[in-house]
């Protein structure tokens, strides 16, 4: 069991005031078997009202809106969260479970293409050869191992818009692109899987009370009689250097930050994360 603070801010100048702007922040982490989140608050510069509410997927929102112009606004998250191992499933689905019309019926938002995960038929004749030899559950570390062979990590080869497949045809990418192109893998076989975002303490051996530079991670979840938790990026399951905040269909779903304004001219764009373990 491991105990952590996050401290994410994200920062934006505009090139004039801006009179209006209502804005969304998907930063607060998630309770659930794995993990406990003690403290979360998020704080916005100049203040504002805010409101909490939890979005389709279970993801914990907090929406604000801004009538005074303003020609900065910056917005901090603070969690402390216990983290704990991810856990497999007890249950286990056959091949014949998932391509049930029941199963089908039940995960479709999360078996379906989207915009990040299109539909590929080079990736259906990759998934055909991986599940002729595996069960469900051995298929997506399979999955992901293939993906973690296509792709080598490398920051800015792509856009926070590019999809799975773009990443492909680059040979390279990040962990959202990692996570996009094992999504579209999985759901061709018919594995109900869904995106992960969050954060990762790179340090196995972290010193408890040392603040690091950390940043915002992406992973996958999948179904094979329960949901659990694996990471194509560094083709590893989860541990306690792991926290989750939100879960959907891909990155659009879960994007830290969302928002208009009214106003004109372009933002800069400021983001940083610092990471703790405290426990």
């Amino acid at each position: 069991m491991w105990r952590m603070r996050v401290v994410h801010s994200t920062g934006y100048a505009y090139k004039s005031p801006v009179t209006a702007s209502f804005n969304e922040a998907r930063l607060t982490p998630r309770s659930d078997n794995r993990q406990n989140v003690i403290l979360n608050r998020v704080e916005t510069v100049p203040a504002t009202r805010s409101y909490r509410y939890v979005d389709y997927w279970g993801t914990a929102v907090t929406a604000f809106d801004l009538h005074a112009p303003h020609t900065e606004l910056e917005v901090t998250s603070s969690s402390v969260v216990e983290t704990d191992r991810g856990e497999m499933p007890t249950t286990e689905v056959s091949w014949e479970d998932l391509h049930s019309e029941a199963v089908i019926d039940r995960f479709d938002e999360v078996l379906s293409p989207t915009r990040y995960t299109p539909e590929s038929k080079r990736l259906q004749r990759v998934g055909e050869r991986i599940a002729k030899y595996h069960d469900p559950q051995e298929t997506v570390i399979a999955a992901a191992h293939w993906v973690h062979g296509e792709l080598d990590y490398v920051k800015g080869t792509t856009g926070v818009h590019s999809s799975g497949l773009d990443a492909l045809r680059e040979g390279k990418g990040v962990c959202q692109d990692f996570a996009h192109l094992t999504l579209i893998l999985l759901r061709s076989m018919g594995i109900p899987a869904r995106y992960v975002s969050g954060y990762l303490h790179p340090k196995r051996k972290a010193v408890i009370g040392d603040t690091i530079d950390g940043q915002s991670h992406a992973w996958i979840q999948a179904w094979t009689g329960g949901w659990w938790h694996y990471d194509p990026t560094n083709d590893a399951e989860i541990n306690e250097q792991y926290i989750s905040v939100g879960v959907g269909r891909d990155y659009k779903d879960v994007s830290p930050l969302k928002g208009i304004y009214t106003g004109e001219g372009s933002t800069d764009l400021d983001v940083v994360v610092e990471i703790t373990r405290l426990a």
